[in-house]
């Protein structure tokens, strides 16, 4: 299978860094309501390891098992891991999918952040019924949907653009139709030196789209209740395991 983060994995990193300024604080408030216990923490799809991070400092001393399929992005989520001896005692990094790798028993939190569009429909139902059963009472599942919430165009735009020394990391991204859940993304990245491009890439990739009505639909037929949490902007939701069950969108 190829790996659609082989030409781009070195811009990733640091373009979806911005993102992660504005979650993280979000995230572990949410974190910080889980219930005493020692059962283990996971991020699906790990990428970089940002997500790691935020787990191992607002859920300590527990098992963290970080699941990342491609082989590009571990290169850059081990360093992050192996340098903090803490994480190093902590971290499991397993290669498979999300549907790939069994979860571990009394699992307290799953992050699953920019990416379920690499599910289709019934994966993504099937992901949500694993983590119910693994997920102890008041557990929790932070996901997050970003727009489009239907297969449409979606015209080119700049995404992300920082700074590092003498240098200019940019991403930009449009995308169109592909079936009818489905769109095809073409994320253009690019390195400039003054106005000069000293190198670029190009890379497309399906993504299966959601909206948050049918997010809502699928988990709470399941048993999970659904809330908002943080800016909108983030598309930020936590489905909740209880044993009082589901309860409406807040």
């Amino acid at each position: 299978m190829t790996d659609p983060y082989a030409g781009s994995a070195e811009y990733l990193d640091l373009l979806i860094a911005g993102f992660w300024e504005a979650a993280a604080p979000d995230v572990a408030s949410v974190l910080a309501e889980l219930p005493p216990g020692s059962g283990a923490v996971v991020d699906l799809g790990a990428g970089s390891g940002r997500g790691v991070r935020v787990l191992g400092e607002a859920v300590p001393g527990v098992p963290v098992v970080a699941v990342e399929p491609s082989a590009v992005m571990r290169a850059a989520l081990m360093p992050r891991i192996v340098d903090d001896p803490d994480l190093r005692d902590r971290v499991t990094v397993l290669p498979g999918g999300a549907l790939d790798e069994v979860l571990p028993g009394e699992v307290r939190a799953v992050l699953a952040l920019n990416m379920l569009g690499h599910l289709t429909g019934p994966e993504r139902r099937e992901l949500l019924e694993r983590v119910l059963r693994a997920l102890v009472p008041g557990g929790v599942l932070v996901t997050n949907l970003a727009p489009p919430f239907e297969p449409v165009t979606v015209p080119r735009a700049l995404m992300a653009r920082t700074e590092v020394g003498e240098l200019v990391y940019e991403g930009y991204a449009s995308a169109e139709p592909s079936g009818a859940d489905g769109l095809v993304w073409r994320m253009e990245y690019r390195t400039l030196r003054g106005d000069a491009e000293i190198s670029a890439v190009t890379v497309e990739y399906p993504w299966c789209v959601c909206s948050e009505e049918e997010l809502v639909a699928e988990a709470t037929a399941l048993g999970f209740g659904v809330r908002r949490v943080g800016d909108p902007a983030l598309g930020l939701h936590v489905l909740g395991r209880s044993s009082a069950g589901a309860s409406a969108l807040a």
